[in-house]
């Protein structure tokens, strides 16, 4: 769309205006470093970190270098606000559902767990369950074991993982695939149901599917699949898989306080649906279920998506107060760089870059999505 030449003066002059605001900002932030003989420079992120992070999907070490440390912080963060956003999507759809049943229980269960959680703070309610599962959970030698597959402990959940080979890889491809075929397939249902009013199920084909290609292999031989079991050295066990009860903690805090907030978004969404759509799918003989994932949500969703987006994006940033049970994202690996290096400017300003393009990417998927949902005016 073309501006027209007044429109263009004004916002070329405030694009102006905030490029000069930002020279003199960096200008007067050099001039004051440099009086107190500091350099700006990012040459540290390649020197060697010396400390170790708790937990992290890289293979890092008190020997690694900053720059390594703090992608281990990044994707630290990308994995629990990538679960947080899952569980909170799922405990609010299901409250926002539930509070506007028409289910005297329901409603009344719903707005309870609604209001409880609007009104405490989101750290409260972290401290509280990590306090919770610290003392009620056992010490490391007395964990509780299920049936020889899971261990339970204070420390951390252990579980056996399949070793680095070409059984892994063979899994990790059919996850990839799975969600790839899920779309493709449901665009191919969704064109078919379209013009001939016939619904295919997708889901559980492809699901039946996925499993039946690793699992066949398996049997036959072709593939191994050889398993890496958690075994108790020491204090602590070694081998196998764990996710810490600080990781726990974050994920069921976060999504239960973002729940709340993520169920009000759907019970308003799900009542600005016209009351003749509930009238008409009754009269059809459609069971709750059905006029819930057929009628009503398909239309509340439209309403709902730009106010989940700016709950995503609040969920993404919450992510922080990670720092406060010792799990290490990336706040706390910058809050330690900072006290060995002293370079506050240019880690603060990589931390902002980092949650910024973060941010953007979360706002960018959910403009994407509300587009192709969306109604168009005519």
């Amino acid at each position: 769309m073309r501006l027209p030449r007044s429109q263009f003066f004004w916002q070329l002059l405030v694009v102006g205006i905030l490029v000069w605001l930002g020279y003199v900002l960096a200008s007067n932030i050099e001039a004051n470093l440099a009086k107190s003989n500091i350099v700006l420079s990012f040459d540290f992120l390649s020197g060697q970190a010396g400390f170790d992070i708790s937990e992290s999907l890289l293979p890092v070490s008190s020997t690694s270098s900053y720059g390594s440390v703090i992608l281990a912080g990044v994707l630290n963060t990308l994995t629990l606000a990538f679960c947080c956003i899952i569980g909170a999507t799922v405990i609010g759809v299901l409250m926002g559902i539930l509070r506007t049943s028409g289910h005297y229980l329901g409603e009344r269960v719903a707005g309870f767990y609604i209001e409880i959680t609007r009104n405490l703070p989101k750290l409260l309610i972290l401290l509280a369950l990590y306090l919770a599962m610290v003392t009620a959970l056992p010490v490391v030698r007395e964990s509780w074991s299920f049936f020889g597959l899971v261990q339970i402990s204070n420390r951390a959940v252990y579980f056996p993982v399949i070793e680095q080979g070409i059984g892994l890889y063979w899994v990790i491809a059919m996850l990839v695939i799975w969600p790839a075929a899920l779309l493709i397939l449901g665009r191919v249902a969704h064109r078919i149901q379209e013009r001939t009013g016939i619904r295919y199920p997708v889901v559980w084909p492809v699901s039946i599917f996925i499993l039946a290609m690793i699992a066949v292999p398996a049997t036959t031989g072709l593939i191994e699949y050889p398993l890496s079991w958690p075994v108790l050295r020491g204090f602590d066990f070694a081998g196998g898989g764990r996710i810490s009860v600080q990781f726990l903690v974050l994920v069921l805090a976060l999504s239960i306080y973002h729940g709340g907030q993520v169920a009000e978004l759907v019970r308003g969404a799900i009542q600005s649906v016209p009351i003749g759509q509930f009238e008409a799918a009754r009269a059809s003989g459609l069971s709750f279920a059905q006029m819930t994932r057929l009628v009503i949500l398909p239309q509340a969703v439209r309403a709902a998506v730009p106010s989940m987006g700016n709950q995503y994006l609040n969920i993404t940033k919450n992510t922080s107060i990670a720092l406060a049970v010792g799990y290490s994202d990336l706040v706390s690996v910058m809050t330690t760089s900072i006290n060995q290096t002293f370079r506050p400017i240019e880690l603060m300003t990589v931390s902002m870059g980092v949650y910024l393009g973060i941010c953007l990417i979360v706002s960018w998927l959910v403009n994407i999505y509300n587009a192709r949902v969306q109604m168009v005016r005519a």
